[in-house]
């Protein structure tokens, strides 16, 4: 895997909406947060964009302004300003040899899910499952999240996820396990199976998270990965947060409980309340570089840059 060079006060970070737009007002403010963190910006034209009234842009807009950015040399990183809907139209429009021969840190997550599959795949990218400057760090980047987000975009050497404080890793099946860390979205997951940029599970560790569902959903996108082999290959699984999932009908039946039925029978540990996705704090995860697992010890680890 290829490990982009780390961030360091005063370089470039490009902003994107690979998705979904923000207003004029929000730009601005997401460039301030941007620039007092240190970093200069250079802004993608399209964060305001409305195509059809929830993308930034046309499908191929948005895929030149990711592509720009990692083809622009003055910019350092690229971070994500917000999630939201569209990214599995821009997929067949990334130059992704050209992504290859500059390798960047890339943030974001949720819709971003599509683009940490296929640039782990395709690139051999290790991209940053993290918080993203209009959803996180416009108000939202507390001590915790940024302490995360910066050790893990920055680190070296064998790296220590760390929860939030007060916020328990738990055990749904124990064991211990070793693989490449690949996932995010539950639903871009499902999604993606049938694809040219669909999930690769085998011999890796696997992450889920999901926000503003229903049950039914979790079922039915959890069972699609199931059925379609897709978690028999996995070597783990680590379970994030599950946010506003709602059960009208037997509300003590949550997110958890229907995978703790998902994953039955399934010879592999599993670690849940993993606090990265659409919750805050939001810690920042490593997709594609190695994760160790280690459920007796609610230990996860990441093998960094040496």
């Amino acid at each position: 895997m290829n490990f982009p060079k780390m961030l360091k006060l005063g370089d470039t970070v490009g902003l994107i909406c690979p998705s979904s737009p923000v207003t004029t007002q929000r730009v601005q403010e997401c460039i301030k947060a941007v620039t007092d963190l240190g970093y200069n910006v250079k802004a993608a034209e399209n964060l305001t964009e409305n195509y059809g009234g929830y993308m930034a842009g046309t499908a191929q807009t948005r895929a030149r302004w990711v592509n720009e950015m990692f083809a622009d040399d003055e910019v350092d990183a690229i971070f994500c300003v917000r999630g939201g809907d569209g990214s599995s139209r821009i997929m067949e429009y990334l130059d992704y040899d050209m992504i290859r021969r500059h390798p960047k840190i890339f943030v974001g997550y949720s819709d971003i899910t599509n683009l940490h599959l296929a640039l782990t795949a395709r690139c051999e990218l290790v991209t940053f499952h993290g918080p993203m400057v209009s959803s996180n760090m416009v108000e939202h980047f507390d001590d915790e999240t940024k302490a995360s987000f910066y050790s893990v975009i920055n680190g070296r050497g064998t790296v220590e996820f760390q929860n939030p404080r007060g916020e328990e890793i738990q055990v749904l099946q124990s064991g211990k396990a070793e693989g490449r860390l690949i996932g995010g979205n539950l639903s871009l997951l499902s999604a993606s199976e049938g694809t040219p940029y669909q999930v690769d599970t085998e011999g890796a560790i696997l992450f889920i998270e999901e926000v503003c569902e229903p049950v039914s959903k979790i079922e039915k996108w959890g069972y699609h990965l199931r059925n379609a082999g897709l978690l028999e290959k996995c070597r783990g699984v680590l379970l994030g947060q599950f946010t506003r999932i709602t059960n009208d009908t037997k509300p003590q039946f949550d997110a958890l409980q229907c995978f703790a039925d998902i994953l039955q029978g399934l010879d592999i540990p599993v670690l849940c309340n993993v606090q990265s996705g659409h919750g805050k704090p939001m810690m920042t995860l490593p997709m594609g570089t190695m994760c160790r697992m280690d459920a007796e010890a609610r230990r996860i680890s990441f093998v960094m840059r040496p």
